[in-house]
């Protein structure tokens, strides 16, 4: 566009989206009060996407958008003078000024971008459960087993690590021993059934609902190296802000997983990021498409979290914009803290339609020159009717504009394009290749094995890894490593010391480990544990 627009698009703190009778400007400083942007199908929601993310970059704004189609990764690419933008352009006072974006491919697979990771742990059990959509009793007891991991020091980082921490929590129906310490993993089973009772047919239902995520991909998302969200609120060597494209046509063929996922990202932006107040714009802006799908079903405790982090993100200087269809797709309570909206087209083929129709036009600010009810109907494809919060941060009454023409290409970009911009990607190399640290299921199988010492949480927790290797060790010395039936008097007492003084010296070094230890395994050791509104970790 022309360097008067660059202008009052940035420098006046404003981003220019579309003009009718009124020209619509969104306000960065008042961004972060989140917004909405609906549509029925072909009717240019992603167009629109695509102009605001523009102008969020421009400004140095970061942006991470949810590419379904992967239409959007034309943002990265030059744009091009075809004969319908330069018209709109000329149409709207424009001179049409082609531009392209630094732009990151993600992607859950690894296939069209970087590898996208998180580990069970950091994920936690309210997030889990909704994922592999248990009920209250299978949550109850996927917390169970997060807490005997959390207390034990078992870090959870992939799929084989929740199998292997479910498998330790049954309950032994067999033949108890005299001396339960010869079972390596009595001390687990005791800490979990501690917690309330854990069935074994609950286990294993939870262990076939892994299956079935297991067969949806989630293998390639659950491990290491995870994300670090940071990464997303970058800008380039122009200062604009980076485009993160989260790829998600082949992830959506798993919504769940993708409804989960994304909430997951809210939530670690959430805890993670330190309260910021009013700024003169935000420090990342996300755009989540096909946004029904983070409400469809989800139990109501899990709809007052979000909620809850939707409408404190904006303290920590993060904006919110859902895109979907309907309004209706978006409950009302997540639904008031909206406060920038855009329109398009609806169509009132079916009774869902009209109760779409009519709910779309109230959530507007009356403007006594349009019928809105009615006008939402006859937009064409480009037009939408916008509110967007003024100065005062209360809504603008609602007018029917024109959006204006990305700078950017519309449309997908080619596999060679794609594989360009991977290449000279600023996180090259950081994500793409898995790691498999050590983690519950080696330290469980070392603990089976005899070779690590047992985890007992009222003598420190068993830390896993190094913290087993230095109770094995003691244990050696004191001769105390053999079964309690092959042990003489005074080996006896001096186990039971060794403990006592074990779980004492594990408890002072763990936390210069917590510091030490590499990877992300080392972040979770040696420290109470706690988790967040959506069950996430906190990182504190």
């Amino acid at each position: 566009m022309t360097a008067q627009d660059n202008k009052l698009g940035d420098t006046d703190g404003k981003i220019f989206v579309g003009k009718g009778d009124e020209q619509a400007w969104l306000t960065l400083a008042l961004a972060n009060r989140h917004g909405l942007v609906t549509g029925a199908t072909g009717t240019g929601k992603t167009v629109t996407l695509q102009v605001m993310a523009e102008g969020f970059a421009r400004a140095g704004v970061p942006v991470f958008a949810a590419d379904i189609k992967g239409d959007l990764s034309g943002i990265s690419e030059v744009g091009e003078a075809k004969d319908f933008i330069v018209k709109r352009a000329t149409e709207m006072g424009l001179t049409f000024q082609p531009d392209q974006f630094s732009t990151v491919f993600w992607d859950v697979f690894g296939e069209q971008g970087h590898p996208v990771r998180a580990t069970i742990t950091e994920m936690g059990p309210l997030l889990l459960a909704r994922m592999l959509d248990l009920n209250d009793v299978q949550e109850g007891v996927l917390n169970v087993a997060f807490r005997v991991a959390d207390d034990n020091g078992l870090a959870l980082i992939d799929m084989k690590d929740l199998r292997a921490l479910l498998d330790a929590i049954v309950p032994d129906g067999g033949k108890k021993e005299p001396d339960a310490d010869d079972d390596p993993l009595a001390p687990i089973r005791k800490a979990a059934q501690g917690f309330g009772n854990v069935t074994k047919a609950t286990i294993g239902t939870i262990q076939r609902q892994l299956l079935v995520l297991e067969n949806q991909g989630a293998t390639k998302f659950f491990g290491e190296p995870a994300l670090t969200l940071k990464d997303f609120m970058k800008t380039d060597r122009d200062g604009r802000g980076m485009v993160n494209i989260l790829v998600a046509d082949k992830l959506m063929q798993s919504p769940r997983l993708y409804a989960t996922f994304l909430l997951w990202m809210l939530s670690e932006l959430f805890e993670e990021l330190p309260e910021a107040g009013d700024l003169p714009k935000p420090k990342l802006v996300f755009f989540f498409d096909e946004a029904h799908l983070l409400f469809n079903d989800a139990p109501k405790a899990l709809m007052d979290k979000i909620e809850q982090v939707v409408r404190l993100i904006r303290s920590k200087g993060v904006g919110v914009y859902f895109v979907t269809q309907n309004p209706i797709d978006v409950p009302d309570r997540v639904l008031g803290q909206m406060g920038n909206r855009v329109q398009h087209a609806l169509r009132a083929f079916t009774p869902r339609d009209q109760k779409a129709v009519a709910a779309a036009a109230q959530t507007f600010r009356p403007n006594p020159k349009l019928d809105t009810t009615k006008v939402i109907m006859e937009l064409g494809k480009g037009e939408a009717l916008v509110s967007f919060l003024e100065g005062n941060g209360t809504p603008a009454m609602v007018e029917r504009v024109m959006i204006r023409p990305p700078s950017a290409r519309i449309g997908p970009i080619s596999p060679e394009e794609r594989k360009a911009i991977m290449d000279a990607s600023p996180v090259k190399g950081k994500y793409d290749t898995a790691i498999d640290s050590e983690s519950a299921y080696e330290i469980l199988q070392k603990r089976i094995a005899g070779t690590a010492a047992p985890a007992d949480g009222q003598a420190g927790g068993g830390g896993g890894g190094i913290l087993g290797q230095i109770g094995s060790i003691v244990g050696t010395i004191f001769g105390t490593n053999t079964g309690r039936n092959r042990l003489t008097t005074g080996q006896r007492i001096a186990r039971d010391v060794t403990r006592t003084v074990t779980g004492k010296v594990v408890g002072g070094v763990v936390a210069d480990l917590g510091k030490s230890v590499g990877g992300q395994l080392g972040s979770s050791v040696g420290r109470a544990l706690v988790r967040g509104a959506l069950g996430g970790l906190l990182r504190r």
